[in-house]
């Protein structure tokens, strides 16, 4: 089974989401050391994951485990500095980059999320680097991670075009990083130490959603978990989920991969974005502070999306986001309008 709801009730699907129960599920892994001589079985296995969950683990992928701890440890450092300090570089909506605290809020929950980030891209970007007397080595190490990210990404990119019968390069020459309408971005999260607390129902570490984006790579530390995810969403104008979450329990060296809304509307819905969330844990759980890291692909901004058969109208990669964006905002108004009449009624 199998619930959908039009985008006028995003936030309402989101929210039904929170009760849905948990089963265990295996993940596909997809092994890059098929890449160069068996690339017809790694498509193989990645369409049979791209189309059915949306989300598998990457092992053999080429980024050294001690270049994945240096990153996590440039992210911890950030992040260990002060909030003045850290406020120097705070988040510019209008370039999708800085620093922001207990800023996002999901239309699933309608509160702020219980973490921090830093959000960082490949241009016009001077401003927005720490510095090196702020936060010594944290750039060269951040934008050396973001070329590996790439190159993983660009691998996993080619395949799936193959897979879906474009030509090899049909996504690759979209995501270009060198232009100046590049749009990937690296994401470096911290959820807060929460040691001993309780939270309400509506509070999440990261609340149910869905990514923008084409392509997510997601790295975690180990003994980090609670990324949770929610397979079944059936079509990508559309806001479903599955019946149950499961857990992801990734390996050190092994990345969780995730499509996003830009590719499923861009196959035409036959590859799967689906819902995921961090999970508060409970007292008695590990409650302590855990960091991830997200390399986000977005198509460049001025590149056309148009499906072949479902989504046959265009549109820019940039108004594709912009209109995701205003979705959110518009569920977000509702549901404060909703929770204001609730209270005028009490």
């Amino acid at each position: 089974m199998t619930t959908t709801t039009t985008l006028s009730s995003i936030s309402a699907a989101a929210a039904a989401s929170v009760s849905i129960p948990h089963a265990k599920r295996d993940f596909i892994c997809i092994d890059m050391n098929l890449y160069d001589h068996h690339r017809e079985e790694l498509i193989k296995t990645l369409m049979k994951a791209a189309t059915t969950q949306g989300f598998f683990y990457v092992i053999n992928h080429g980024i050294d485990i001690q270049d994945i701890r240096r990153m996590f440890e440039a992210s911890h450092d950030f992040f260990a500095l002060d909030d003045s300090i850290k406020a120097k570089y705070a988040m510019d909506v209008s370039r999708n980059a800085g620093w922001e605290k207990l800023a996002q809020i999901r239309p699933s929950t309608g509160v702020a999320d219980l973490k921090e980030s830093i959000q960082l891209g490949f241009h016009n970007m001077e401003d927005i680097w720490p510095s090196l007397d702020d936060c010594p080595g944290f750039r060269t190490t951040t934008e050396r991670f973001m070329q590996q990210c790439t190159e993983v990404s660009n691998k996993l990119l080619l395949c799936l075009a193959i897979g879906l019968g474009f030509e090899s390069n049909f996504f690759t020459r979209s995501h270009k990083v060198e232009e100046p309408d590049c749009l990937n971005t690296l994401r470096c999260l911290h959820y807060h130490d929460i040691t001993g607390q309780t939270f309400p129902a509506e509070y999440w570490r990261a609340g149910a959603h869905t990514d923008f984006d084409t392509l997510t790579l997601l790295f975690q530390r180990p003994g980090e978990d609670g990324l949770e995810v929610c397979p079944g969403r059936e079509a990508s104008t559309e806001f479903g989920h599955g019946d149950h979450w499961t857990a992801v329990h990734p390996k050190e060296d092994e990345i969780v991969c995730n499509l996003g809304d830009m590719m499923m509307r861009w196959s035409d819905d036959v590859l799967k974005s689906n819902f995921h969330r961090v999970r508060a844990p409970c007292v008695g759980e590990y409650q302590g502070p855990r960091y991830s890291i997200a390399y986000f692909n977005q198509a460049n901004k001025s590149t056309v999306i148009q499906g072949r058969t479902r989504y046959p109208e265009p549109i820019t990669a940039g108004e594709f986001i912009k209109q995701a964006i205003e979705r959110n905002y518009r569920a977000l108004d509702k549901l404060k309008a909703k929770k204001a009449a609730k209270c005028r009624f009490q």
